[in-house]
């Protein structure tokens, strides 16, 4: 079981959060404060989940992996509490790879692995599209 923590700083909306790693997290809720907007964690959340997983995945498949980026858009209702109700994730991966391949190792990560999409699944609508880009490519 993991065990975070997070702590007001006591100034304005400002919290200090520490991950079961220890690292610490910066968390606003202010926009001209430091740190993540608290909402936009989850998404964040998600696209690393998943993108652990694909490299984790093409490394095994001796895919040539040389960058990657993750573009997540979110909706979300208009009024509070501001539920999430689609989460799209668009995955930039650079370097000679297979598409099929990236394809499917994208498709596995969020639908097996990733422990973020298997929680928000049934209450979020989760898609993703995958762009393969040269190696000399500089967008990831």
């Amino acid at each position: 079981m993991g065990e975070v923590v997070l702590r007001w700083t006591g100034h304005d909306l400002q919290f200090l959060g520490e991950t079961a790693y220890g690292d610490e997290v910066a968390v606003g809720g202010d926009p001209t404060g430091v740190g993540a907007k608290p909402s936009d964690l989850l998404p964040v959340s998600l696209a690393a989940c998943t993108a652990y997983d694909v490299v984790v995945i093409l490394q095994k498949q001796r895919q040539d992996l040389r960058g990657l980026e993750v573009v997540v858009t979110s909706t979300q209702d208009p009024d509070p509490p501001w539920t999430f109700r689609a989460i799209d994730m668009v995955f930039h991966l650079r370097g000679p790879i297979d598409e099929r391949r990236a394809e499917k190792a994208v498709a596995l990560a969020e639908s097996k692995y990733c422990a973020v999409a298997a929680t928000l699944r049934p209450v979020v609508t989760l898609s993703h599209s995958v762009r393969i880009h040269p190696a000399d490519d500089a967008t990831t």
